[in-house]
């Protein structure tokens, strides 16, 4: 298992690669000595630094989300609302024959969030619902501002 660090507007980043495939992106620097460069890790930077630059808002990696069977099925689903766009708890659950609840729980355990796009997944009427990456709300509002999809009522809102 291999682990690098980048610097990031919404904090510090630890993105995790086990067998040629992102396993988790945390909030938070690790140590130097825990950390070990691959050409996959490099590649997942770069990506995310071109995202936080706002010149890409897709990324093309390779994912292997620890979790639940439904749990990789709703990171499935996340990954197919493109950039600049979302869907509610809702809609996936529509989607996966499941609840809200279900998704929002699964949402809430994205194991590699902003790579995985659980930001872009609102609640009814197209509120924020909730973010469990570091700085919560805000965080995800951040997001959507950079990938210009905020729902035009928050549009408004200083960030």
């Amino acid at each position: 298992m291999a682990q690098l660090s980048m610097h990031s507007p919404v904090g510090d980043l630890t993105i995790t690669e086990e067998d040629g495939e992102i396993i988790s992106l945390d909030w938070g620097w690790i140590p130097a000595e825990w950390q070990s460069e691959t050409p996959l890790l490099r590649e997942a930077i770069e990506q995310l630094n071109d995202y936080f630059d706002g010149n890409r808002v897709d990324f093309d990696l390779p994912f292997n989300p620890p979790g639940t069977p439904f749990q990789k099925a709703v990171c499935a689903a996340m990954l197919k609302i493109p950039g600049g766009s979302t869907k509610s708890y809702g809609e996936l659950a529509e989607e996966l024959d499941s609840s809200a609840q279900a998704v929002g729980n699964a949402c809430g355990h994205n194991p590699i969030p902003i790579l995985i796009p659980c930001h872009r997944v609102l609640a009814a009427g197209r509120e924020m619902g909730g973010y469990s990456g570091d700085g919560g709300l805000q965080t995800k509002k951040w997001l959507l501002a950079l990938e210009k999809a905020l729902p035009p009522q928050q549009e408004e809102l200083n960030l």
